[in-house]
């Protein structure tokens, strides 16, 4: 259901976790739009194919960026037409600490997904999980190719900003300085209760996945 408030056209974000997904999500919210981040619940939908309460959810938003976003661009490029699309990208092997380090040793189902089947702890399969970033940032370039004004490439670290994000959505600069969210990768602090419920969650969710081999 349209909820008559949202802003036109959605800002699909498609660059990789540890991007500058989160400083993204806060210069988009700077500017006014409405913008969803990171979301587990959504990838059983995904994988069962319902594409229709990921178009439900997505309809209440403005923008979306982090994760499973980036996998479906293409499916939101169909479904949704007209949408504009921002890909930020950093050098692969500070991409690759910054992963690593984040996800630690920690299995889950979204990762599974995102650098396959059995490689979702990027600290064990540095290889194929920057050859995973890799393919991805040469899918969207090919993909976009023949279309530059629906997409935005924005590597934060080399100084990309206000001056860019603003002339690709037609937007004026606010007055107050880009923001740089985890830069010091500032992390909330977990209860062991709520580490260990974290863990069986998604080891059951994985087995659930694994058995019904829906990543293959």
């Amino acid at each position: 259901m349209k909820s008559g408030k949202t802003i036109s056209p959605k800002i699909i974000c498609v660059g990789y976790q540890k991007t500058g997904t989160t400083t993204i999500r806060q210069a988009l919210t700077i500017l006014g739009y409405k913008i969803a981040g990171n979301n587990h619940n959504l990838l059983l939908p995904i994988l069962h194919k319902r594409f229709d309460i990921i178009l439900d959810f997505i309809d209440k938003v403005d923008a979306v960026a982090d994760n499973p976003w980036p996998k479906i661009y293409k499916e939101l490029d169909i479904e949704i037409p007209g949408c504009k699309f921002i890909l930020t990208l950093r050098d692969e092997e500070s991409w690759y600490k910054s992963v690593s380090s984040h996800i630690g040793e920690l299995r889950n189902p979204m990762h599974e997904w995102l650098y396959g089947k059995g490689k979702g702890v990027p600290k064990y399969n540095k290889e194929s999980v920057i050859e995973t970033y890799r393919n991805h940032l040469a899918e969207v370039h090919e993909y976009f190719k023949n279309r530059p004004e629906d997409l935005l490439i924005m590597d934060l670290k080399k100084g990309d900003g206000w001056e860019k994000l603003c002339a690709f959505l037609n937007k004026e600069i606010p007055e107050i300085p880009f923001p740089h969210a985890n830069k010091a990768e500032a992390r909330v602090k977990r209860t062991l209760y709520f580490k260990a419920k974290q863990k069986l969650k998604f080891f059951l969710q994985i087995n659930y996945i694994n058995m019904r081999e829906l990543i293959k």
